[in-house]
């Protein structure tokens, strides 16, 4: 529902976490149009550090990490944080039975608006996509929302152990019929073969997809990895041994996750570790790739922390704060009405014509721009969609 009735500016509430906002914000930002601003300065300044920069805009045909490839899984981590903080109030104030609706309630929204997104009923079946990235979000809302409102952080620490070491062990050890067990390759992994005998409707990849069934495993280990963080945060630890431990964790997670990946054990002297190998795959989110995903996450959070909720350096990071506070109802109507289609119509055409080879940038520019004051728009007005 609409909600219009909350503090005008976030900045003025002592207690609000800007940080989280801001880096929710800072994630929807490339999805909505920085990185193919970036693309589209690329195309006109071919450098060495400008070719660098622009191939970290595009996901990894397979195997290995960009920072495209962090876009979506700090998403789901930012959900997990943010759920420590939303749950454990409606759960002081209202109870754990509201809560637990509240939860239902937001998981089947958010589901149905990732059908929406994808075309919803505007397909026949079996063209209509049941999965995808909103769909991914409420799966994992919902499971990790439904462990935080009854367990104990030990717990969930040993609930999202498990989750990566089982989604390993089906991996590795589960054989695919005509191919054997332990391979990660596209279509010959044990991932895309249930999606190819299980998952219904439209797959994105031919017969299987990368936010499938079987993946949604890790990914909600991607969810309660946020939850610790949250839960740091909410803590009465000094700010700076809560930056102190984001960095930290942070590190840990990406060398953790690199070496699962296999990149140490190309060192002669570990080959006897090559077995327990778990290559880092975004599209069908392996557990090293979670653990690389959730420490460049926690190290962002841990510097944005210190920057805006530490040092009180806020003004840069107001753009971020806006589209932070709308991030999925601007994500929904650039599906929708396209902010790239709005833009051509303001500098396309003629204008376009005069610009010659750098239209392209005004116009990705200009589409970043408008997202940009519509959710200035939104903010100044109090308007933010609460599910």
């Amino acid at each position: 529902m609409w909600k219009s009735n909350v503090s005008p500016s976030p900045l003025d509430n002592p207690d609000r976490l800007v940080s989280l906002d801001a880096l929710r914000g800072f994630d929807m930002f490339w999805i909505l149009g920085a990185g193919a601003l970036v693309e589209a300065v690329g195309e006109r300044t071919h450098s060495r550090t400008t070719d660098l920069i622009v191939d970290q805009m595009s996901h990894r045909k397979w195997e290995g990490f960009a920072f495209e490839d962090l876009i979506f899984p700090m998403f789901v981590f930012i959900v997990g944080v943010s759920l420590v903080f939303s749950i454990s109030k409606l759960i002081a104030t209202t109870g754990q039975g509201v809560a637990i609706r509240r939860i239902l309630f937001r998981s089947i929204s958010l589901y149905l608006l990732g059908i929406l997104y994808y075309g919803g009923a505007s397909h026949l079946w079996p063209k209509i996509r049941l999965v995808g990235v909103l769909q991914r979000i409420a799966l994992c809302y919902l499971a990790t929302g439904l462990l935080f409102t009854y367990f104990r952080p030990r717990t969930l620490a040993i609930v999202t152990v498990s989750l990566l070491l089982l989604y390993w062990g089906l991996m590795a050890l589960v054989p695919v019929p005509g191919v054997g067990r332990g391979n990660y390759l596209e279509k010959k992994n044990l991932a895309d073969y249930v999606d190819k005998i299980a998952l219904p409707g439209r797959r994105l990849n031919g017969d299987h997809d990368p936010e499938g069934l079987l993946s949604t495993l890790p990914a909600i280990a991607s969810c309660l990895l946020g939850v610790f963080a949250g839960l740091l945060l909410r803590g009465g630890v000094a700010p700076w041994k809560k930056v102190a431990i984001l960095l930290a964790a942070g590190a840990g997670g990406v060398a953790l996750g690199m070496a699962w990946g296999g990149m140490f054990t190309r060192v002669p002297q570990l080959a006897f570790l090559t077995p327990l190998q778990f290559p880092v795959i975004k599209k069908i989110w392996t557990s090293s790739y979670v653990l690389v995903a959730a420490g460049y996450s926690a190290a962002l959070l841990g510097v944005f922390y210190l920057v805006i909720d530490v040092w009180k350096f806020r003004l840069w990071a107001l753009p971020f704060v806006w589209i932070g506070m709308n991030a999925i109802t601007l994500y929904m109507l650039e599906a929708l009405f396209s902010f790239y289609k709005l833009a051509d119509r303001l500098v396309g055409g003629n204008v376009a014509n005069a610009l010659g080879p750098y239209a392209h940038i005004a116009q990705t520019g200009m589409a970043l721009l408008l997202v940009v004051l519509l959710a200035r728009f939104l903010f100044r007005r109090s308007i933010f969609l609460r599910l």
